[in-house]
């Protein structure tokens, strides 16, 4: 998932991913998580286990690694929301993009230049993202809400534009919700977690990724991606740039889960100063070592964008994209190694 600063390297064609560095292995089963029970929770204390050999430049798939070949972590929590309340009122998320240098205020709540920080269009994306502040280009906030919260559990709710408001929206097909973390919180090591459902359809893409606090891109950290058009598939992937020849590269895999879209599962990652590990219910699935470009604190983005021209299993959207979709999370936490 790219910002709307990063503009169109996002692009991952199929074709070219799998002759490249950025390879995904889609199709691998995770078993059926029996973590269900017992995960609910963020602990102030949480001890992982993860790998701890020699590692190459490309990710590997280590789900079927030897527990003998793993080691113990132990971290404490830094940041936590179980979203008992509105995720705005907080003060922890913003609903738009910040990127690189600051607006003025003004720019992130309406008029022409504001919908560069509430989309990425490159990417082919077509929702705007909104909040009760957002004005588009009409001149007082039109006061659309896409975040629900309901017994603690957020939902971040993407719908068709009402036909009155498209001119308004710059003509976005959908309106949807972005929340981002970086006026209140980054952090460099440490694990990075969301506890959610992966919602499907048409046109359909959640995630929950990592940025580099000082506005560059990449460093790009994809925690969790669904592939709408793929019920239960999801992918992870680390995103860097080669400084000698400015080329982007990319390696992830996708995971099935079968129960994805119905049951919570926690997605997360652990960044330490050798490598970055990928967990599902909190057992490694995948690691990378760090790639070069890794040295700034990472703030979170969590979102639902609606259509892709590049990401594979997304699909533009069109009439037989849901109506309605929730992306629904019942908690973001991020640990910080113990000393």
């Amino acid at each position: 998932m790219t910002s709307s600063w990063s503009y169109s390297q996002r692009a991952c064609r199929a074709a070219a991913t799998l002759a490249a560095a950025a390879c995904f292995a889609i199709g691998w089963q995770i078993p059926h998580a029996a973590a269900q029970a017992g995960l609910e929770g963020a602990p102030p204390k949480l001890s992982l286990h993860t790998t701890r050999d020699e590692l190459s430049d490309s990710c590997r798939r280590v789900d079927q690694m030897d527990p003998g070949q793993l080691s113990a972590i132990s971290l404490h929590r830094t940041f936590q929301d179980d979203f008992d309340e509105h995720p705005l009122k907080s003060g922890r998320w913003v609903p738009h993009y910040a990127g690189g240098a600051a607006w003025p205020e003004a720019n992130y709540w309406g008029g022409e230049g504001s919908a560069l920080k509430r989309q990425t269009k490159p990417n082919g994306e077509q929702q705007i993202y909104v909040d009760p502040r957002y004005a588009g280009r009409a001149s007082t906030p039109l006061g659309l809400d896409p975040f629900r919260v309901r017994n603690g559990v957020l939902s971040i709710v993407a719908s068709r534009t009402p036909p009155e408001l498209k001119a308004v929206l710059f003509d976005n097909p959908y309106i949807s919700g972005i929340l981002t973390s970086q006026a209140s919180f980054a952090q460099k090591y440490g694990y990075f977690e969301i506890r959610s459902k992966i919602p499907h359809g048409t046109g359909v893409w959640p995630a929950f990724w990592l940025l580099a606090n000082d506005g560059g891109w990449p460093p790009e950290v994809d925690v969790m991606e669904g592939r709408g058009q793929r019920p239960g598939d999801l992918v992870m992937t680390t995103h860097w740039r080669i400084p000698s020849t400015q080329k982007i590269e990319r390696c992830g895999f996708d995971f099935l889960l079968a129960d994805a879209s119905l049951a919570f599962h926690d997605y997360g990652m652990l960044w330490v100063p050798d490598r970055l590990v990928y967990f599902i219910d909190r057992k490694p699935v995948s690691d990378i070592k760090v790639p070069v470009g890794y040295d700034d604190p990472m703030y979170m983005i969590v979102n639902l964008a609606m259509g892709s021209k590049f990401f594979s299993g997304v699909g533009v959207v069109d009439g037989m994209s849901p109506d309605m979709v929730e992306f629904e999370i019942d908690r973001v936490s991020v640990y910080q190694i113990d000393p």
